[in-house]
């Protein structure tokens, strides 16, 4: 789809698609559409902030890269704070709720990824698709403490914007043709994103199978008392 394309987008509002990135993060961080292009549009706002395809404010690049990291990241932590008070006041009809885009397995992953890793999931959530949108929702609808989540959306939303800005921006300066070969970043980028996803499959998978052989083994073990206890 064009609009999920970084350069379409730059080709058809120029600069003005660092205004648009910031509607797109927030949304994709708060308002249940996790198909929204986050990280790719990061990375690619790097680029283009390197190759001066977006200049808006003056100064030059590391001005325009530091202003570009400032307001996307108050956009994702606002869009977590959204999504937080979304699911605080209505979270429980959502979660039930299993609608074409709203599906209650993606809250039953989010919230098993919130149960595993705490508070770390709102950092470690930023960079898994999917799990970046409902997690805050999750938050919401299990009454996590305000301050603290605040506290930890905050962390997750830096590290987040300021990691892949920042890589765009690296790569951009290191291998200058990179702007002009987008579409090969971006397939990297998606990878990148792609291996979080792919290493908690393995571990539900390896869990789910280590589960399995200890129910199982538990059942033959019961066996033999019950047949005793009939003797």
């Amino acid at each position: 789809m064009d609009w999920m394309d970084p350069t379409w987008l730059l080709d058809r509002f120029g600069a003005e698609l660092f205004w648009i990135s910031l509607v797109i993060v927030f949304v994709e961080c708060g308002l249940f559409f996790p198909f929204l292009p986050g990280d790719t549009l990061l990375f690619a706002l790097g680029l283009f902030i390197n190759a001066e395809k977006i200049d808006l404010f003056p100064g030059g690049p590391v001005v325009e890269l530091l202003v570009a990291f400032v307001l996307l990241s108050v956009a994702a932590f606002l869009g977590n704070v959204v999504g937080y008070e979304i699911g605080r006041a209505i979270g429980p009809p959502l979660y039930h709720r299993d609608g074409r885009f709203l599906k209650r397995k993606y809250f039953d992953q989010t919230h098993e990824f919130f149960q595993r890793h705490g508070n770390k999931a709102l950092v470690i959530g930023r960079f898994v698709p999917f799990v970046r949108t409902f997690v805050t929702v999750v938050a919401g609808v299990t009454r996590m403490e305000r301050r603290r989540f605040f506290l930890w959306s905050a962390v997750g939303a830096v590290l987040w914007v300021g990691s892949i800005l920042l890589l765009g921006y690296t790569l951009g300066q290191a291998f200058p043709s990179l702007g002009e070969n987008i579409d090969k970043a971006l397939i990297a980028i998606l990878a990148f994103t792609v291996i979080p996803i792919a290493w908690e499959w393995v571990r539900h998978r390896r869990h789910g199978r280590n589960r399995h052989r200890g129910d199982a083994a538990q059942l033959q073990a019961s066996e033999p008392a019950e047949s005793g206890q009939e003797a």
